[in-house]
């Protein structure tokens, strides 16, 4: 039982001394999981959807609505997960592309860039939302969002400035807005590096709310409990 993880961009070489590639920071958030990687973002798929029990899309730098080669068949590839009723979840960049690709609408955001900690507020409770909390606070990294849903879509949390963090269409596709699988030192690198594209304010203001917790572990737990009840694979938690 593979987990897929469909890799549409890659850490820095200069950053990668915090927590590794993206590989490696989901492994680290959920280390029960047996994970196959697909680099799609330098044109590796896998050869048909059924290849994994499951898949999971991380961020980008790159936007959804780009015209990028792998970013035209990555959509197409969504679809075809979507088709065979696979299980899926997707990560900003992810979360933005099952919008897209199952006929949402992607735009930059009216509130600029959303960095830092950020309350997620659950509108709907769900089964694998297991230990229940609302809110969740996470952290984020993004200046799109799905301003849009695809059809079959259920809302399930939303932030002061992001109306859709997270929703899910049909039973076994979820799409969040947060990053999850990110580190503080991460987030903090970023933000540093760039100040000036975010706004230095804004960078000044989400650097101080890093002292907040995060409930990381806790959406661990959910992306779990997820993925268990739409392959009914058993995954340590």
């Amino acid at each position: 039982m593979k987990i897929g993880l469909l890799e549409c961009d890659h850490v820095a070489e200069s950053n990668l001394e915090i927590a590794g590639d993206y590989r490696e920071m989901f492994a680290a958030l959920l280390p029960g999981m047996e994970w196959a990687y697909y680099d799609v973002c330098r044109g590796h798929f896998p050869e048909r959807a059924d290849a994994c029990t499951a898949y999971l899309c991380t961020g980008s730098r790159y936007s959804v609505y780009d015209q990028e080669p792998w970013i035209l068949k990555l959509k197409s590839f969504v679809r075809e997960i979507h088709a065979g009723g696979q299980a899926f979840i997707g990560v900003c960049f992810g979360h933005q592309m099952l919008g897209e690709a199952l006929g949402g609408k992607v735009e930059k955001a009216a509130t600029g860039w959303n960095v830092g900690v950020h309350q997620f507020d659950i509108l709907q409770e769900e089964a694998w939302m297991a230990p229940f909390q609302t809110p969740l606070h996470l952290l984020m990294m993004c200046q799109d969002q799905v301003v849009q849903l695809p059809e079959n879509s259920t809302l399930l949390a939303a932030t002061a400035t992001c109306p859709v963090g997270m929703f899910r269409v049909g039973p076994a596709m979820l799409g969040i807005q947060a990053h999850p699988e990110f580190p503080k030192a991460y987030t903090r690198r970023l933000m540093e590096i760039r100040r000036e594209k975010i706004g230095p304010v804004k960078v000044a203001k989400a650097l101080e709310g890093l002292n907040q917790d995060v409930d990381n572990a806790l959406f661990a737990q959910w992306i779990t409990a997820f993925l268990q009840q739409n392959t009914g694979a058993a995954f340590q938690v």
